[in-house]
C-alpha cells in the first residue's frame, strides 16, 4: 500500500521576547543561527525534507527574504505564503488549508522547535495518518520528562484501533508548578508540541463550525491572493480584519474529533534561555557555555558568546547573553520573564528592544559600526550576484571603501569597477547602486555624512526584490523615472570604463 503524500506547512510566525536580546522583533529566534550556525527554521525544513521537499511557509511580509533563503539553504522547495500582519495560528493554519487540495493531507509545524531525531520524528507522524485520514485532527504530544509550567498539557484518552493515536480527552493550559507535579504523577498527560497533522478539507470544516469569522476573512484574503516569484501574499484589507486567535482556542478546544499520537524523542521549543542552555553540554560544576565562553568558579551558569570572549567569575545560577549592541544578565529562575525587559526597553524607546545593530536585508546584511551627530558607519556584506536598490538621499552622501571583493557601482549613469583598497564618493542627491558582479562574498565600509542619517531618507527607482514603491500600487500612474535614474538602469548593463579611486596610504610623520 502506497503511503499517502504529507505536505508540510511551516508556521514561521512569533517574535521569540524571551530569547532576547539574541531574538528580537526584526530577527526573531527561528531566523537567528543559534545551533550549528544553522536557524531553527531550517533546522525545522531540513527536518520536514525528509518527509516531503515541497513545503510551504507561512511567514510575515517582512521576513519574507529570510524564509526564502532559509529554504533554499535546506534545500526544499515550494511557496511562501506572506501575511501583512500577524493573526496567530488560526488565520495561518486557515490560510494554508484554503490554499491546499480538499484532500491534501498537512502537517502544520512552528519554524522555532527543536527534534534532533529525525527519523524518529517522521516515524512518528506517519503514525498519524490513518487517523488524519479518517478526518481526525491529530496533534503530538511529546512525552515530558519534568513538570514544566511553560507548556500545554494534553490527556490522552483510551489507545485508538489504528494502534498509534489516543482520542484527546482535554487540553490543559499552561499550569502551575503544582498542578504541573499533579498532572506528571497522574500519568497519561504530555506537552502539546504545537505540530498538527489534518486534511484540508477537515480542518476547513472544523473552523467553519467553530471561528467561521476567521474562515471568512482568510477566504477573502486568499481569493484576492497576489502572486510574486514564490511569494503569494495574502490581501492585506481582508487579512487585517480577520480576528487573532490561536488553533487551541479557536477550533481544538471546541472540536471533538481529536487524537493525539505520543512523541517519545528530545523536543524543545527553544521558548527561553534555559531551553536553550539545555541544548549544551553542561561540566562538573553545571556551567553551560556557547561560543567564546569561559567559567571559573562559577556553577549553574550558561553563557551566549558568540562574537567576543565573555568570563563568568564566582557566578551561581545566571544566564549571560551576549551580541554586539546589547547584553542580558539574569538569574536562571527569571528567564521566562525576559520579554518584560523588551517591554520596558520598547517602553523607554531604545532601539534595541526590537532592532538588531546588524540588518539583515534579501541583498545581504549591514552592520552598524559607529556613528556621531553628522557621520554614521556601516559594514556593508553584499552576496554574490546581489545588489542593492537604485537609490538616492536628499539628506547624506555616501563613501564606499571595499575590502573585500570587487563591487560594481553606478552614480548618476556612470558604472565603475570598485576594487578591493579603492573607494568612490556619491554625492548627496546622486542616484546610486552597488553590485556585487563577483562570486564571492563583497565586503564595503560605507560612511555617510550629513544632517540626517534616518534609513526612511531612501528614494528607491529600481529594485530586484520588489521594494520599489510606486503611484501605481496606489490606484495612480508609475511613479516616472527622472533622466539620470533611467540612464543609471541603462549602464548598469554596459561595460565599466572609469577608474575607482585607489584609498591613500596613511602619511606618518617621522619619530620626533
Amino acid at each position: 500500500m502506497t503511503t499517502p503524500t504529507i505536505h508540510p506547512v511551516v508556521l514561521c510566525g512569533g517574535s521569540g521576547t524571551r530569547l532576547w536580546p539574541l531574538s528580537r522583533k526584526t530577527l526573531p529566534k527561528q531566523f537567528a543561527p543559534l545551533i550549528g550556525n544553522k536557524s531553527l527554521l531550517q533546522l525545522t525544513l531540513e527536518r520536514l525534507c525528509s518527509l516531503n521537499r515541497d513545503i510551504t511557509c507561512v511567514a510575515s511580509e517582512d521576513h519574507r527574504f529570510l524564509v526564502r533563503e532559509a529554504v533554499d539553504k535546506a534545500g526544499a522547495t515550494g511557496r511562501q505564503i506572506l501575511e501583512p500582519v500577524a493573526r496567530n495560528t488560526a488565520a495561518a493554519m486557515a490560510a494554508a488549508a484554503l490554499r491546499a487540495g480538499p484532500d491534501d493531507l498537512l502537517l502544520f509545524a512552528p519554524a522555532d522547535h527543536h527534534i534532533p531525531d529525525t527519523a524518529l520524528f517522521a516515524h512518528t507522524v506517519r503514525s498519524g495518518i490513518d487517523a488524519a485520514l479518517a478526518g481526525r485532527i491529530v496533534t503530538f504530544g511529546v512525552a515530558p520528562s519534568f513538570a514544566s509550567t511553560a507548556y500545554g498539557y494534553i490527556e490522552a484518552g483510551a489507545p485508538a484501533a489504528d494502534g498509534h493515536s489516543h482520542a484527546v480527552v482535554r487540553f490543559v493550559e499552561k499550569p502551575t508548578a503544582a498542578v504541573a507535579e499533579s498532572l506528571i504523577l497522574h500519568g497519561g498527560y504530555c506537552w502539546n508540541a504545537g505540530i498538527f497533522l489534518a486534511r484540508a478539507d477537515i480542518l476547513v470544516a472544523a473552523l467553519r463550525t467553530h471561528a467561521p469569522d476567521i474562515l471568512e476573512a482568510c477566504e477573502r484574503a486568499t481569493a484576492a491572493i497576489t502572486a510574486d516569484g514564490s511569494f503569494d501574499r495574502l490581501d492585506r484589507e481582508a487579512f487585517e480584519a480577520c480576528r487573532s486567535d490561536s488553533i487551541d482556542y479557536a477550533v481544538l478546544e471546541k472540536h471533538d474529533a481529536i487524537s493525539v499520537v505520543k512523541f517519545n524523542g528530545n523536543w524543545s521549543d527553544v521558548g527561553s534561555w534555559n531551553a536553550v542552555a539545555t541544548l549544551h553540554p553542561q561540566d562538573g560544576s553545571g556551567n553551560r557555555l556557547s561560543g567564546n565562553a569561559s567559567a571559573l568558579r562559577s556553577s549553574d551558569t550558561f553563557i551566549h558568546a558568540p562574537h567576543r570572549r565573555v568570563v563568568a567569575l564566582g557566578t551561581r545560577g545566571l544566564i549571560i547573553v551576549d551580541t554586539p549592541d546589547a547584553v542580558l544578565v539574569a538569574g536562571a529562575d527569571c528567564a521566562e520573564q525576559v520579554g518584560e525587559v523588551v517591554r520596558m526597553l520598547a517602553a523607554e524607546g531604545q532601539a534595541e528592544a526590537t532592532e538588531h545593530r546588524r540588518v539583515v536585508r534579501p541583498w545581504g546584511a549591514y552592520d552598524k559600526l559607529d556613528f556621531g551627530e553628522r557621520f554614521q558607519v556601516k559594514r556593508l556584506t553584499v552576496k554574490p550576484g546581489a545588489k542593492l536598490s537604485l537609490q538616492m538621499h536628499h539628506h547624506r552622501a555616501e563613501h564606499w571603501i571595499v575590502v573585500q571583493g570587487t563591487a560594481k557601482a553606478t552614480c548618476d549613469g556612470q558604472v565603475t569597477l570598485v576594487r578591493e583598497n579603492e573607494s568612490i564618493y556619491l554625492p548627496l542627491g546622486a542616484i546610486h547602486r552597488l553590485e556585487n558582479p563577483g562570486k564571492t562574498m563583497l565586503e564595503v565600509i560605507e560612511v555617510q555624512t550629513g544632517g540626517y542619517l534616518g534609513e526612511d531618507d531612501i528614494v528607491r527607482f529600481d529594485d530586484t526584490y520588489g521594494r520599489c514603491p510606486s503611484l501605481k500600487a496606489r490606484g495612480g500612474d508609475a511613479l516616472p523615472l527622472p533622466d539620470a535614474a533611467v540612464a543609471a538602469v541603462a549602464a548598469a548593463a554596459s561595460v565599466p570604463v572609469v577608474a575607482a579611486m585607489p584609498v591613500a596610504a596613511p602619511q606618518l610623520a617621522p619619530a620626533p
